[in-house]
């Protein structure tokens, strides 16, 4: 090396020795990585951005009590599904193709969850859902899925027979979006109903992104229900609520866990939404005595809790503990510790799975709207 080269490469080497020993040069930990997947754009972004920060506070806490696992950082990696079944699939398979990746927390919407599970069961990932409650999903028998909200099966029967026995509903028309969640959901709450020997008046469907509901609404203003029942998202909700209202229809307006989210009495306007009632999947968080610490944390750290935060928080709190419990960067290890788990101390309180996969907390809450907010009414514990 000629004599000048040689001089300018010992004063790069200086240089670089004086930066390692300011910033440091050793190489990063090796990475273990936790999916996540909601919608994070779009109509449905705040229940998704709600789950996405209490996952994210989840770890956060985890990392503060020490390693996850020791000589691995931890990277929560989120990805938009934009409640689109296709887009889901195409996350899911993202996030297998990743082998850094040990589990994941998703998805929001059952239809999203109901194909992309598929894809996580074939790559051996375990999935926890936080919120996605459409039964069918645990009995495809995939042992990779679980999730940590009451099903279907329990909330719609718990708001027909509240809809029959308190708000003395015997005449209903019901509407759904169509979607796993909500045709699912519709379903089960018209079988409660026809065991309460209410009569149902029309059940239909409209599609997601729709906003003009009056010809459906016309119809059933003529039938005269004394309750609507709404099983779907809350932007939909919002303007049926709003129109329904324009057209004078009559009745209690009810429906499911997808129209607990604040925007709905924003988009539907506070004196159109007044009244109208909720089923959620859970228990009010602020009732919760095991839920207080994660509130003020969360508080603390985002500001008003969401509808979904404190499921999200949940979702990636077991995760947290599977890949602990297994102690190494391995899926299979992972999904082997998830079975061994049992009364773990959580949000709703002891968290514990049954054969597949499907929490045994199997509250379903009860709000109405009431001076422009939800007002929790009370908690049923289902059987």
């Amino acid at each position: 090396m000629p004599p000048a080269l040689r001089r300018l490469w010992c004063a790069l080497c200086a240089v670089c020795c004086v930066l390692c020993a300011v910033v440091g040069c050793s190489p990063r930990e090796p990475v273990v990585k936790i999916g996540f997947a909601a919608p994070l754009t779009g109509d449905q972004a705040s229940p998704g951005q709600d789950l996405l920060k209490g996952a994210q506070l989840a770890i956060v806490q985890a990392e503060a009590a020490g390693p996850v696992l020791p000589g691995y950082r931890l990277e929560l990696v989120a990805l938009d599904d934009q409640r689109s079944p296709t887009q889901a699939v195409a996350v899911a398979k993202k996030l297998v193709a990743d082998r850094d990746v040990v589990a994941v927390v998703g998805h929001l919407n059952s239809s999203c969850t109901m194909p992309a599970s598929a894809v996580y069961h074939q790559g051996r990932l375990l999935q926890v859902s936080p919120v996605s409650s459409n039964p069918q999903i645990s009995r495809q028998g995939f042992d990779t899925f679980y999730r940590t909200c009451a099903t279907d099966d329990l909330q719609g029967p718990a708001a027909a027979r509240f809809a029959v026995t308190e708000l003395g509903a015997r005449r209903v028309a019901i509407l759904d979006d169509m979607t796993t969640y909500g045709r699912g959901l519709a379903n089960e709450f018209e079988k409660e109903l026809a065991a309460l020997g209410a009569t149902v008046l029309l059940h239909e469907g409209l599609t997601q992104g729709d906003k003009d509901f009056t010809p459906v609404l016309t119809k059933i203003k003529s039938l005269e229900p004394d309750l609507l029942y709404f099983a779907g998202m809350f932007p939909e909700a919002a303007l049926l609520i709003k129109q329904r209202r324009d057209l004078g229809v009559g009745g209690h307006f009810l429906g499911g866990d997808g129209l607990y989210d604040p925007i709905l009495i924003r988009l539907a306007t506070p004196e159109a939404a007044e009244g109208v009632y909720a089923t959620t999947i859970g228990a009010d968080i602020r009732q919760v005595p095991t839920a207080q610490e994660f509130v003020r944390a969360y508080e603390a750290a985002y500001g008003t809790v969401g509808a979904y935060s404190a499921y999200g928080y949940e979702a990636a709190r077991v995760v947290l503990w599977a890949l602990r419990q297994a102690g190494r960067k391995d899926r299979e290890a992972v999904l082997a510790a998830m079975t061994t788990l049992t009364d773990s101390p959580g949000v709703f309180g002891l968290q514990r799975f049954d054969e597949r996969g499907d929490s045994r907390l199997r509250d379903v809450g009860l709000f109405t709207v009431k001076g422009g907010r939800f007002v929790f009414l009370k908690t049923v514990s289902v059987e």
